[in-house]
């Protein structure tokens, strides 16, 4: 046990070291390649602060974690969402760029329901995992140039002077560094916490939805969170939103494709998470147009309101683990009441919205 306190405090302060090098190195780097810092956002710090999760997916495929690995792509978005954007929210109110109203959001929405269409079978064989693998490819290339194509018709490469080839090379030390500080400090983590969540004796699907989850979605909160405090609000949302498009099509995508070529024949959809899960993700992902759309802003209010849900989600997990006769009564609540009076409040305040536009 004091083994794995040490090896969660290590990975924590690893975590917040790296984001901090990973955050400052790539918007630099944004300048110098003419790639907006809302495009870095969604490729270099979205897919390299979600490496953890794909390490981890893959890796629990080929040790046959099936549960633990389509856990950790779920549930990490359910947290992106929920608890990351919502915490970035509360700490600076988060500008949106009209990119990610229009493109970014309805993309990652479109990849949560390819994946959901995928899995009704029960099962991500090798041809569905290389389809979304395949379109992730795509996407990352389509965005690179056209932000490339964007800065060249408008002349706008970002703010500040284009940095000199000697400030690239130091600034691309710094993106590896935070990368490898959090890949380490994430796997530190992840490890502690598994090995406490087994000494309980949690299921793998429910390691992976929550505790793995959380765990390899560090480097999004710290990421989030430094670039909101150092005002870089691209960076923060578009991390987010990058990083569940790549955990959609990327991390589920290569732990397919790892349970095909392991002779696996797919990876295995529980029905728990087909049933649950997948749909609790889906509604916090459509969640984000309204609240993207009203004002062009994430209000702290809003933030709040996506960190209440995240607490709901991991009480039910928890209550549901432990077989709790409470469930039905939370159940009910939720269903009864906070939905309702939630969706009423979003609806309402997005027709304020349009109204003072």
């Amino acid at each position: 046990m004091l083994i794995d306190a040490l090896l969660f405090a290590g990975g924590l302060v690893a975590l917040v070291a790296g984001a901090e090098l990973l955050v400052r190195g790539a918007s630099r780097l944004a300048l110098s390649f003419g790639i907006s810092p809302l495009v870095v956002g969604l490729t270099i710090v979205a897919f390299g602060t979600s490496a953890p999760e794909m390490t981890v997916s893959v890796g629990a495929v080929i040790n046959g974690q099936s549960g633990l690995a389509l856990g950790n792509a779920v549930g990490s978005n359910v947290f992106n969402v929920l608890f990351i954007l919502g915490l970035a929210a509360i700490i600076a109110p988060l500008a949106v760029n009209l990119q990610l109203i229009r493109q970014e959001v309805p993309i990652m929405i479109g990849a949560a329901l390819l994946v959901m269409v995928v899995s009704l079978d029960g099962r991500i064989g090798g041809f569905d995992a290389t389809l979304l693998f395949g379109l992730l490819l795509l996407y990352t290339v389509f965005l690179v140039r056209q932000s490339r194509r964007q800065g060249a018709q408008t002349g706008d490469y970002g703010t500040g002077p284009v940095p000199a080839t000697s400030s690239r090379l130091v600034n691309t030390v710094l993106l590896v560094a935070g990368l490898a500080l959090l890949a380490g400090g994430s796997e530190a983590m992840v490890r502690a916490a598994v090995s406490f969540a087994r000494s309980f004796g949690v299921s793998e699907v429910m390691i992976g939805l929550t505790i793995v989850a959380v765990g390899t979605s560090l480097p999004e909160v710290a990421a989030s969170v430094a670039a909101a405090i150092r005002g870089e609000r691209d960076i923060a949302v578009g991390n987010v939103v990058g990083s569940c498009v790549f955990n959609l099509l990327g991390v589920i995508g290569l732990g397919g494709l790892a349970a095909a070529l392991t002779g696996a024949g797919g990876l295995p959809v529980p029905a728990s998470v087909m049933h649950f899960d997948l749909w609790v993700m889906l509604a916090a992902l459509v969640a984000c147009l309204p609240i993207f759309i009203t004002g062009r802003e994430v209000a702290r209010w809003e933030g709040a309101l996506f960190l209440a849900y995240y607490v709901a989600y991991m009480t039910y997990q928890v209550l549901q683990a432990r077989q709790s006769p409470e469930l039905q009564a939370f159940n009910g609540t939720m269903l009864g009441f906070v939905l309702p009076l939630t969706v009423v409040t979003v609806v309402v305040t997005t027709l304020r919205g349009q109204a003072r536009r």
